[in-house]
């Protein structure tokens, strides 16, 4: 299984699914990560965490705890 965090920066990913319980997954959802979507990795922070996404033509950061809950191909 490939996640989001397994991404490097200039990768493209499509998500596959979703991973986590409850009020998290919820949130994950709000952010607009959801099934289908492309992501694309613009810059991870020195130290790995957040990372920095373009989404759906927003740019945003995402922690590397919640990267590994969305399955990617």
């Amino acid at each position: 299984m490939k996640t989001l965090r397994d991404l490097k920066v200039g990768d493209h990913g499509v998500i596959e699914r979703l991973h986590g319980e409850g009020a998290l997954k919820r949130r994950i959802m709000d952010m607009g990560l959801t099934r289908g979507t492309e992501v694309y990795v613009r810059k991870v922070a020195p130290l790995g965490d957040p990372m920095e996404l373009t989404v759906r033509g927003y740019e945003l950061s995402v922690r590397k705890g919640d990267a590994e809950l969305i399955e990617i191909r």
